[in-house]
């Protein structure tokens, strides 16, 4: 059965958004394709996400496609700890794809909340795992990660898995949703508030500079804030660097 998913891909010919049916695991034709590539080498689960950021670190945020079940995105979710999670820790010291049997998407600093989340994706079956990243041709940075039963794997298993992700990531170039910027677009009145906030500067001094009142300075920055999906001035400084706008 078919249904309308929420994620949205892009028709990678004419570079428009389009919403796309999915599969019972809530995959889209591209998801199904990495299910598949994983499956072939008898790793049940597979997960692909955008490389976590400072100012974007939950699970839920980088997720791009899973088939895990629910329960255990939910776990992560709940966790809160996938930008310290051993997985992302091993892939930023190594470009080199790693095997382990230790639970990858556990790690923080409690042990009694990382050891009940490694508990569950072992009970779920999750022996072992095989991650690594992978750049795009346009940079956007990812995961992959294809775990299951097995144990360990050969080398050249890895290898051909690997370029198995290769194709498909280059094959579907511009097919991924990815935030390549602000929700809405910012004024420039927002930006010149934004740009004296990453300066150091506080609402009353921001607004001697502009000439205007504290309170319209205020209004300015929490209505960036809420554009840019931010808690605070700090974070919204920090994305609104990342898309360049600044």
């Amino acid at each position: 059965m078919f249904g309308d998913t929420d994620v949205i891909c892009r028709d990678g010919k004419h570079k428009l958004s389009m919403r796309v049916p999915v599969d019972q695991d809530g995959l889209c034709a591209l998801g199904q394709e990495f299910r598949a590539l994983g499956q072939s080498y008898g790793m049940e689960y597979f997960l692909v996400s955008t490389f976590p950021k400072a100012d974007n670190p939950e699970f839920g945020a980088n997720l791009v496609f899973s088939n895990w079940p629910a329960d255990l995105r939910e776990a992560c979710d709940a966790n809160d700890n996938f930008a310290l999670s051993r997985l992302v820790g091993h892939l930023k010291e190594s470009i080199r794809p790693v095997f382990s049997t230790e639970c990858l998407f556990a790690g923080g600093p409690s042990e009694a909340q990382d050891g009940a989340l490694a508990r569950t994706f072992c009970d779920r079956g999750f022996k072992g795992s095989l991650a690594f990243s992978m750049h795009d041709s346009a940079l956007n940075h990812f995961i992959f990660v294809f775990s299951g039963s097995r144990t360990e794997m050969a080398q050249d298993e890895i290898a051909t898995l690997y370029f198995g992700c290769m194709e498909l990531l280059d094959t579907c170039f511009g097919r991924f949703r990815t935030q390549e910027g602000p929700r809405e677009k910012l004024s420039a009145r927002e930006l010149e508030c934004l740009r004296w906030s990453a300066a150091g500067k506080s609402s009353d001094e921001i607004a001697i500079i502009l000439n205007i009142s504290s309170h319209t300075v205020v209004s300015y920055l929490k209505s960036a804030m809420r554009k840019l999906d931010s808690v605070n001035r700090m974070q919204a400084v920090a994305r609104a660097c990342r898309f360049r706008l600044l």
